[in-house]
């Protein structure tokens, strides 16, 4: 085990979480992102409560989700990267913007992720992701399925 190693590929695992959005690449990404089961905490933007789901789950949600914007982009800095053998957790700092078709100003999500993840024989895998919105601005009322 190699910390400074490790602290890059969960960064850079943090960038392709980022990716799955903003590129519309839900096929190979999120299971080179994601453990088969996972916990998702978005109450503070959905009002859902924290629930653990499978990954197949996940997908078909993040495509439903992401699919009325034309564009989205998240930017993920500040990581603070604290591992402990073979799990980790990642504090990181987010700014997220959604565009819909027609214009407008987009829904600006501010706020902090915190996860967790595990090293698993693929390499690093979130097994809980957390959002804490602090601050949003134009969030459209979307059709929910």
């Amino acid at each position: 085990m190699n910390t400074l190693n490790d602290r890059a590929e969960l960064i850079e695992l943090i960038s392709r979480y980022a990716d799955i959005a903003d590129l519309k690449e839900f096929d190979t990404l999120p299971r080179k992102v994601f453990t088969d089961e996972l916990t998702m905490d978005f109450e503070s933007v959905t009002g859902m409560p924290e629930m653990t789901i499978p990954l197949d789950t996940y997908i078909e949600a993040l495509r439903a989700s992401f699919a009325p914007f034309k564009a989205t982009h998240h930017a993920i800095t500040g990581h603070v990267v604290d591992i402990d053998g073979d799990t980790a957790k990642i504090h990181a700092h987010v700014r997220a913007e959604h565009w819909l078709p027609g214009g407008g100003s987009p829904w600006l999500v501010v706020g902090f992720y915190d996860d967790e993840a595990v090293r698993t024989p693929d390499g690093w895998r979130l097994n809980r992701v957390k959002l804490t919105a602090i601050h949003q601005e134009n969030q459209p009322q979307l059709q929910t399925q």
